[in-house]
This record gives structure tokens, sequence and C-alpha cells, in this order.
């Protein structure tokens, strides 16, 4: 082993010491990646959501990555003592001169930790909506929605935004402590028509619509929702009257999946028009100008 070393040391120029680190790193490098690969196998064949597989697979990279810093530092610079002595002598400089990148890391130990969304979750933030797919080390990626098309369907864009925007922009998240929408739908009769049958009419077509829950299930919603300081009474659909200046507006208010909003409200005013068309006594209002006379006809 000795002839060996000194064969190495007078071909390439490596001291036995540095010899010694770098045979040290490699079994460390492969240890790691060897417990890693078992690691993801044994995740791989118990569990079956896709998602959570993902979130897996991104922790034990940086559980790995961790370690394996850690470990090469404590080969390389002999001890953790001197690994503070050399950061202590850099801090100030990196501070200033990476500033960005180092609150972006903070910004994914934020997100780890206090998890204001995760992967799947649809947020919005800043001017940007979307389903989040990645939450990486400086960065999270969105699947972005709306923007040129309509009712937040996807564009087929990803969006990267830096992890240092959940300490300065406000986010929205679509499924935090409750997992679907309150869609409203707005539509406007004449004061002529009869509008408490349209009402009806309304209500029965939403009823057929909206995200049919058991009562099992509204019970777990609302428990899950109070420890969030949300209350919901109940989660049928409802419609709403109010007087506007060029007739009476109805407002449907019903519940719908996140992904859904555009389906639901396409069928809803497709079966209103039929609905609507089909009653005489029913008239759509919009903007229109009387003229009257000097005497008193229109």
């Amino acid at each position: 082993m000795r002839r060996v070393q000194h064969w190495i040391e007078e071909a390439l120029g490596l001291t036995p010491s540095i010899q010694e680190d770098i045979i040290s790193s490699v079994f460390v490098l492969v240890g790691l990646w060897i417990i890693s690969r078992l690691l993801l196998r044994v995740a791989s064949r118990r569990q079956t959501d896709s998602r959570k597989l993902y979130q897996w697979k991104k922790t034990t990279n940086y559980i790995v990555t961790g370690l394996g810093v850690m470990a090469l530092a404590n080969i390389w610079f002999n001890g953790f003592q001197s690994i503070a002595t050399y950061l202590g002598l850099l801090s100030a400089g990196l501070v200033v001169a990476l500033r960005d990148p180092i609150m972006n890391m903070f910004g994914w130990v934020f997100l780890i930790w206090k998890r204001p969304f995760k992967v799947g979750d649809r947020i919005k933030i800043n001017e940007h909506t979307g389903d989040v797919i990645d939450i990486a080390f400086f960065q999270f990626t969105l699947n972005e929605l709306g923007q040129w098309v309509d009712s937040e369907q996807a564009t087929g864009r990803v969006v990267h935004i830096p992890n240092s925007h959940v300490f300065t922009k406000s986010q929205i998240n679509y499924n935090y402590a409750f997992p679907f929408l309150w869609h409203e739908l707005q539509v406007r009769v004449t004061f002529e028509s009869n509008w408490q049958k349209a009402r009806e009419l309304l209500l029965v077509i939403a009823a057929r619509h909206t995200v049919q829950l058991s009562e099992g299930a509204q019970e777990i919603i609302r428990k899950n929702a109070q420890h969030h300081l949300i209350f919901y009474k109940d989660f049928k659909p409802r419609v709403f009257s109010k007087v506007k200046e060029n007739g009476i507006q109805l407002t449907i208010r019903y519940l719908c999946n996140l992904n859904g909003r555009r389906e639901s409200e396409n069928k809803i005013w497709e079966e209103m028009l039929m609905q609507f068309l089909a009653s005489p006594d029913i008239r759509f209002a919009y903007p229109t100008t009387r003229f009257v006379q000097s005497d008193g006809q229109e």
C-alpha cells in the first residue's frame, strides 16, 4: 500500500494525506448514493401517490446532499472548527455579494418549514397564477394559468419565481384548508320579467352543477376549515337578487372544483339560455334607450 502511495506521489504529486482524503471522499459519495437509491426504491414500492413520491424524492435529495457536504467538509477542512473559522472570514463578503441567493435559500427553508403552499397547490403571487409543480433550493415553479386565456386555464408556459418573494409578496392559496371554490355568475332580467320564476330556475340549474358533498364530507370540511378560523354554514347553491339600473340582477353562488370552474360555468350558461328562451315571461336585460314624444307616447 505504501509503495502505491509513493508511486502516486511521485507520478501525480499527491501527498499520502491528500490521497487518503480522496479515497475517503469517494467512499462517502458512493455510500450516500447507494443509501439514496435504496430509500427511493423503497418509497416507490410503498407510495402510489405521484405527488407524495415526488416530494419524497426531493426531500431525500436535499438530505443526502446536505450530509455529503458536511462529510466532505469534515474530511477536507480537518473538522468543523476550521470550517467555522473559514466561513467567518468569508461571511461579510458573501452577505453583500450573494444577498439574493441567500434570501432565496432562507425562502426555501421557510417554504419547507411553514408550508404556506406545497407542490400541487394552486396559488397566486403578484400577477402570476398557477399550480405549483416544483419547489427548488432557489426558486419555485408554477404551471401558469390565466393571462391571455380565460377562467384560469393553463397557458402552456411555466413561471420560475425566486423563493425570496415569499417574504415580500402576498400569496393566495386556493387549496388552503378548503379544497373547493365559491364561484358566482350574474344574469340580468328586465323589470317586466317574472323574476321569481327566473330565480327558481337558476336555483334548480345551480343545484345540478354544484359540487355534491355527502353529510360526512361536509362535516370533515367544516372541522378542517375551523382549524384556520374559516366557517361555512352550508354548501348549497344560492341565488341573490339585486335591483340595477336596467333590470333585476340575479347572482348564482355555487361550489365548484378548482379545475372545474370554467366547465361548470359553461354548463350553467347553456342550460340557463335554453330555459330562459323557452319561457316567454322571462327576458334578458340589456342597455336600452327609450324616446318619449311630447304627447307622452314612446
